[in-house]
């Protein structure tokens, strides 16, 4: 049975994958952040990806026959999407390719992320389906709802329908966990930090049609932490905050697009307490596993698989 590899270097995780069958294997190592700082420069991810990136290869691909590769080479496909970060990951798998003559197929950082969560909820049958889906992609970097729709070629094509207008959902917990003491990136901390909260909150996001504005959250959990409340309330403040915009632009997107199905994707989207408020809203919302929404590559051997023929 053939091998596919999927490899990506985003911006704060370098990662590997091989697909063969119905089984995955995935392998993929954090981008270490200095206590108390909010990221990395480009710099220092091209610097540590190049590092990282042949050991978990030589981990992953002993005994392999590798039939095709996937490789992420930028954030999105949008023309003038870049980032150099990508540039690691695609500069080692033409390398292989070229080696092995196992043929290259590349496209974007957030399609992997969407075909990853697809394989994780056992939808891949979307892809096949006449009518197009809604995808959310929530992390770090993108704060976006898509219209998604199956393309013969690229496999997917996606089409704006919303995003953030200022500060992404990724940069508001991590700013917020930051604030409460936790270590980046914050997303695992504060969750498990707003579960020993039992506050409720009204909450109104700020919204412009189906876009949000989440830059508001970072000064009010700061009046919060002065004010003296306690953190676990202010963490779940936070990520009830970005639940609600969510609920809004799910509401903005299906009442566009009609009752079509939505995938969730995006480290953001690991998210338990959200996970549970959403599916209870929505029939037909569907959540990859942990592991599948954070960065990972596995979507990218998915993607050659695909390409391939394969699937």
């Amino acid at each position: 049975m053939n091998d596919y590899l999927g490899i990506d270097t985003s911006n704060y995780t370098t990662s590997a994958a091989i697909l063969n069958g119905d089984k995955i294997e995935s392998l993929k190592r954090p981008l270490p952040v200095k206590d108390g700082e909010k990221g990395l420069r480009q710099s220092d991810a091209v610097f540590h990806h190049t590092r990282a990136l042949p050991e978990l290869l030589e981990e992953i691909l002993p005994n392999r026959s590798v039939k095709a590769i996937g490789v992420s080479y930028r954030p999105r496909n949008i023309e003038g999407s870049y980032m150099p970060c990508f540039s690691v990951g695609e500069g080692t798998a033409r390398s292989l390719s070229a080696l092995c003559g196992a043929p290259l197929y590349k496209t974007s950082h957030q399609v992997g992320h969407i075909l990853a969560a697809l394989y994780s909820c056992g939808k891949l049958d979307l892809l096949k389906a006449d009518k197009p889906f809604i995808a959310f992609h929530i992390s770090g970097g993108t704060t976006d709802c898509l219209l998604v729709q199956p393309d013969d070629e690229e496999i997917i094509v996606c089409r704006e329908i919303a995003s953030s207008l200022d500060l992404k959902a990724g940069q508001a917990v991590d700013r917020v966990g930051l604030m409460l003491g936790l270590k980046f990136p914050c997303g695992p901390g504060l969750e498990a930090l707003a579960k020993e909260s039992d506050r409720k909150f009204k909450i109104k996001p700020a919204m412009r049609g189906g876009n949000c504005s989440l830059s508001g959250i970072e000064n009010i959990c700061a009046k919060m932490l002065k004010d003296g409340e306690l953190g676990c309330d202010i963490a779940l403040f936070c990520i009830k905050y970005i639940e609600a915009a969510i609920l809004k632009t799910a509401e903005y997107a299906l009442g566009q697009f009609g009752s079509l199905p939505m995938v969730f994707a995006g480290g953001v989207m690991s998210n338990g307490v959200i996970k549970e408020t959403v599916q209870r809203r929505f029939d037909s919302a569907y959540f990859a596993e942990p592991a599948f929404s954070a960065d990972n590559a596995c979507g990218l051997a998915v993607f050659a698989s695909i390409k391939d023929g394969c699937m």
